[in-house]
C-alpha cells in the first residue's frame, strides 16, 4: 500500500489540514524557494509527487529521483518555461553512483524507516560523505505521537523496520552531523492537539547544512570518475540504473516548442468551449422540447449573428453553424493559460495558423461536432 495512503488512513481523526504528506512537500517547496538550489535529488522518490512538484520551481535546473522501485505517474514530457532535466534512477541508497554528485539539496522524506540495519549503517557515508550536497532534508515519524493515532500497531507502516522519538532521531542526526561537518536543526509537521504539544509533531524533520565549500572536492570526485570511465572501469563505479523513463524538459524559449505547448493548449481549450457550448444547447432544448436533440434546431440565436465562416467575426461568443462550430480566437486568448504562453494576440496567431483550421477570414477556429460524438462512442 502507498505509504502516504496508508497514513492518511491513521491520521483521520487527527484531521491533519492540509494532510500530513502535503505538508511535508510544501516544507521542502518552502526551503526550495528560500535557498534557490539549481539542482535536487529526491533519494526514496516512489510516486515521483514531490519531483513533479518541484518541476514548477523556475530555481532549478536539474532534478533526480533515486528508489528502490519506482511508479511513474508524472507528466514529464510537458515543455516547461526554463529548460529542466529530469532523470529517474533505479537503485539503493546504500550504494555511492556519480551520477548523485553535485546535488545543491537532497531530501529524504520519510525514508530512512524503511531501511534494513545494513542499509540504515551506509546511509550517512553514502549521503553525507560520498554525496555531500550543500543541504540534507530528512523527515521520519515521530513514535511520541503514534499513541494519537488509532490502529498504529506497532508502526504506522508495514515496511516501516523502526520508528523513532524525538530523542533517538535528533541523537543519530547530531552524531552524523558532528561527523561530516554539517549543523542541524530540528523541526516538523503535523501539530498535535491542543493541549498535548508534549508529543511533538506527528513528522520530525532534520535540516542539515554543510560547513564547509564543496568546490574543490567535488571538481576532484569529477576528475577522478572520467579517468576511471575513460579507463574502461564504468562497470565499477555506477550502481544505479537510468531508467528508461527519464526526460529534458525543453525551454518555452525555443519558438518550436512554444508553439507545440500553444498548439496543444489551443486545442483543449477549444474542446472545452465547444463541450459547454453544446452542453448549454442541449440543456435549452430540453426544457422546451421533449423531442430529439437536433443541434441545427437550436443554433438558430447563433445563425442571427453568424452566416456561415464570413460573418463569424462579428460574433465574441462560439456559435454552431451545420456541423461545426466557431470559436473566435479571441474567445480562446481570453483562457489565461493560452494568454501567458502567447503573450500577445499576434503571437497566438502566428503560432497556430498552420496547424489548426481556422474561419476564411481567419478570425475563428473551426471544430467539428461529429468528431466528439465519434470519440467518445470509441
Amino acid at each position: 500500500m502507498d505509504k502516504n495512503v496508508q497514513e492518511e488512513r491513521f491520521t483521520e481523526m487527527i484531521k491533519f489540514t492540509p494532510p500530513l504528506y502535503k505538508q511535508r512537500y510544501q516544507f521542502i517547496k518552502d526551503l526550495v524557494w528560500k535557498y534557490k538550489p539549481k539542482k535536487v535529488a529526491d533519494l526514496g522518490c516512489a510516486d515521483c509527487t514531490l519531483l513533479w512538484m518541484l518541476k514548477f520551481c523556475s530555481c532549478i535546473e536539474v532534478l533526480a529521483g533515486l528508489d528502490i522501485s519506482l511508479a511513474l505517474l508524472c507528466d514529464y514530457l510537458q515543455p516547461a518555461e526554463r529548460s529542466l532535466t529530469v532523470t529517474l534512477h533505479h537503485g539503493s541508497v546504500a550504494h555511492k553512483d556519480p551520477c548523485m554528485l553535485g546535488f545543491d539539496l537532497i531530501t529524504c522524506i520519510e525514508l530512512i524507516e524503511h531501511l534494513e540495519e545494513p542499509e540504515l549503517e551506509k546511509f550517512p557515508e553514502v549521503v553525507f560523505g560520498f554525496m555531500a550536497p550543500a543541504m540534507v532534508v530528512i523527515s521520519t515519524p515521530n513514535s511520541e505521537f503514534n499513541p494519537l493515532l488509532p490502529g498504529v500497531t506497532p508502526f504506522r507502516h508495514p515496511d516501516h523496520k523502526f520508528e523513532w522519538n524525538r530523542a533517538e532521531f535528533q541523537s543519530w542526526a547530531l552524531n552524523i552531523a558532528r561527523s561530516y561537518d554539517y549543523s542541524v536543526e530540528f523541526t516538523g509537521v503535523g501539530p498535535p492537539p491542543t493541549g498535548m504539544e508534549e508529543v511533538g509533531f506527528c513528522t520530525q524533520i532534520g535540516v542539515f547544512i554543510r560547513k564547509y565549500s564543496q568546490t574543490i572536492i567535488q571538481k576532484i570526485r569529477e576528475r577522478l570518475t572520467r579517468i576511471k570511465e575513460l579507463q574502461g572501469f564504468t562497470c565499477l563505479i555506477f550502481k544505479y540504473s537510468l531508467l528508461s523513463e527519464f526526460s529534458v524538459y525543453p525551454s518555452l524559449k525555443d519558438e518550436k516548442y512554444l508553439q507545440i505547448a500553444v498548439v496543444s493548449e489551443v486545442v483543449f481549450t477549444a474542446q472545452v468551449i465547444k463541450r459547454n457550448l453544446l452542453d448549454h444547447l442541449h440543456s435549452e432544448h430540453e426544457e422546451y422540447s421533449d423531442g430529439p436533440v437536433e443541434i441545427k434546431s437550436k443554433s438558430q440565436h447563433s445563425e442571427n449573428c453568424v452566416s456561415e465562416e464570413l460573418a463569424v467575426e462579428k460574433c465574441m461568443e462560439p456559435s454552431v453553424s451545420g456541423n461545426v462550430v466557431y470559436i473566435p480566437l479571441t474567445k480562446i486568448f481570453s483562457f489565461p493559460k493560452v494568454n501567458q504562453l502567447c503573450g500577445t494576440f499576434e503571437k497566438l496567431y502566428k503560432l497556430i495558423a498552420d496547424k489548426v483550421t481556422l474561419s476564411s477570414d481567419g478570425s475563428a477556429m473551426v471544430v467539428d461536432i461529429e468528431q466528439e460524438y465519434e470519440e467518445e462512442e470509441n
